[in-house]
């Protein structure tokens, strides 16, 4: 049986002040679990945390690209049934002959190192919830390459090896191993990809229906809420009219 919402432990989700990290909270709230919600932007985690009715839910400040920081977001925390590792992110579309090393560096540390920090940090916790729970969103780009994206691929590649082999090493332990990798989603993603500029960010989603930060946190919270016995490893998550990284099929301008 799955767990009820009277007995739900801790959802802690880091990168929570928009897109699917504030979906996933609303969504994992509305399924009854207590939250702690981390991200950079401490205002806008307070407007989340003021959205989401009906249970316990905290905020922390974090960056994930930081140790101190984490294990202060971490502290105190002695049970956890659910982490989301959903901070992260791209920056720039540069081909590798013009990459920009802070770019890459930057993305390294956000998508790869984050998770021991985050994952370390909270492991204890999740263990002593007696069915843990690792969320980690990666991306179609950690199983597929474009043009481009070097930087942000690179990563994300790095990414669900660690996912792959933290389920490894935690095999026959009480805490089940989850990769969501969606495709497309239309949040701020590619505003923060081209620093600001927003026109360029819209056209990435031209003539086709992306996901919404929504559709991520539901596929989230039904994996979450599995039978103790039943683990999703790793779920691919796409618009209908895209099949690939590369391949996306836009409608023509009325």
């Amino acid at each position: 049986m799955t767990t009820s919402a009277a007995t739900r432990g801790t959802a802690v989700i880091t990168g929570a002040s928009s897109g699917i990290g504030a979906a996933t909270a609303r969504a994992l709230g509305a399924a009854g679990f207590p939250l702690l919600l981390g991200a950079r932007r401490a205002d806008r985690l307070a407007e989340v945390a003021a959205g989401i009715p009906g249970v316990d839910v905290r905020t922390r400040r974090v960056d994930v690209t930081d140790s101190a920081s984490v294990e202060e977001f971490a502290a105190g925390v002695t049970s956890c049934e659910v982490l989301v590792c959903n901070a992260g992110g791209a920056l720039g579309l540069d081909p590798v002959e013009k990459w920009d090393e802070e770019k890459w560096r930057w993305m390294y540390e956000a998508n790869v190192l984050s998770l021991p920090r985050t994952i370390n940090a909270f492991l204890p916790a999740l263990r002593a919830s007696g069915d843990g729970r690792i969320v980690v969103i990666t991306s179609v780009a950690g199983h597929q390459t474009y043009v481009g994206g070097g930087g942000y691929t690179g990563a994300k590649h790095a990414a669900a090896a660690v996912v792959d082999t933290v389920r490894l090493e935690l095999l026959g332990e009480p805490v089940r191993v989850i990769e969501i990798a969606p495709g497309l989603v239309n949040t701020e993603f590619s505003t923060v990809r081209f620093s600001g500029d927003v026109d360029r960010a819209d056209a990435v989603y031209d003539g086709m229906t992306p996901l919404t930060g929504e559709d991520v946190a539901d596929v989230v919270t039904w994996a979450v809420t599995r039978p103790a016995h039943v683990s999703v490893a790793r779920l691919d998550l796409f618009p209908r009219d895209q099949a690939t990284a590369r391949d996306v099929h836009r409608r023509p301008a009325d």
